[in-house]
């Protein structure tokens, strides 16, 4: 028996009171969630080298109109820091260019694009960071990652792990790129969609008749007639809905058009026949639950085109009026694919 430990008596019971208390807190805590404060290392201030392209179509340096889209300019990123790269989502402000974007492994990306006279010429003040878990640790350590889609809604952000078919809400106007993420509730459905081929494209509804929606397209989740399943994720009128599928595209983004209207960034690619990408405009009117929607086709490139894996589409409008669309490209971490940004302005309507 030790010496100085209560062994019988009021002060005895105290002692186990305590105890109790304290294994009690301990074992309270849910798992993951860690009792003490994390210390975080800052975002890593990140140098991105970019290379213009000057030419969109590869056999026509002069072309500048393509479909509804007229090219603005792009660059091929490239940087040194070993977490750039698989880029497949992204939202850029009218506001000096600034950018968030997200990456296949679960990392942020922010910056700025700079311009000359219109056209992007290089990316400044980059800085990454791993997203973080509601336990403050990367979502990356727990098997979270493949972030494939990102929707703003004013400081919130949303983003989709394909992984797990899950979505989280990210507090980044106060917390910047160390908020921590809180899974939303998601629908039962969206849980047995294909391993790989859940959610690629999110977007926020503001206003109108679907306010306060999110809606969340999946790559290649398919209905029994073949058609893409999406869902309308809170608001009004929750519920799912099915994009027409049309000659094998996948989804790979979506973003809503300052009037309202979803465009959907779309993929197709075979050994045979090489990659094609695909822009559809769906009106945001026809969307509802048990819908199944299509739309126009605005611009379509194949490798005839500075293209690669486009996987992350932007839009926004300049203080002149006109509405940028800017698109990423996810090279996978590999020697050869390229990181991409280009932008193109759309037709007025």
């Amino acid at each position: 028996m030790h010496e100085g430990l209560p062994t019988a008596g009021p002060q005895y019971a105290c002692f186990v009171f305590v105890l109790v208390l304290l294994l009690a807190a301990a074992l309270s805590v849910p798992p993951g969630v860690t009792k003490q404060p994390i210390d975080l290392p800052p975002p890593a201030a990140v140098e991105i080298s970019a290379r213009p392209i000057e030419a969109f179509d590869l056999r026509d340096s002069a072309r500048r109109k393509f479909g509804s889209l007229e090219f603005r300019g792009g660059l091929v990123l490239t940087s040194s820091f070993r977490h750039f790269g698989g880029l497949s989502g992204i939202r850029v402000t009218h506001a000096n260019g600034h950018f968030i974007s997200i990456t296949d492994k679960g990392w942020w990306l922010r910056g700025r694009i700079l311009y000359q006279a219109s056209r992007p010429s290089g990316i400044a003040d980059a800085e990454m960071a791993p997203m973080l878990g509601s336990d403050g640790r990367p979502l990356h350590a727990r098997g979270w990652y493949d972030a494939e889609a990102l929707a703003q809604d004013g400081d919130t952000l949303y983003v989709a792990i394909e992984r797990v078919h899950q979505i989280v809400r990210f507090n980044y106007g106060k917390e910047g790129l160390l908020a921590r993420g809180e899974p939303i509730v998601v629908p039962r459905a969206m849980r047995s969609l294909p391993a790989n081929k859940g959610i690629e494209g999110l977007a926020f509804v503001a206003n109108g008749p679907l306010a306060g929606t999110l809606v969340a397209l999946s790559e290649r989740g398919l209905d029994r007639a073949g058609n893409i399943v999406a869902f309308l994720i809170g608001g009004p009128t929750p519920g799912t809905f099915s994009v027409k599928r049309i000659s094998d595209f996948d989804v790979t983004d979506a973003a809503l058009l300052p009037a309202g209207d979803l465009l959907l960034l779309e993929r197709k690619f075979s050994w045979s026949e090489g990659l094609d990408i695909r822009l559809r405009r769906i009106a945001l009117a026809s969307i509802r639950p048990g819908a199944l929607v299509d739309g126009p086709v605005l611009w379509q490139a194949d490798l005839r085109y500075e293209i690669d894996n486009l996987e992350g589409l932007s839009i926004h409008r300049e203080t002149g009026g006109d509405t940028i669309l800017t698109f990423v490209s996810d090279d996978n971490f590999s020697m050869l694919q390229r990181t991409l940004l280009l932008q193109f302005a759309l037709d007025k309507e």
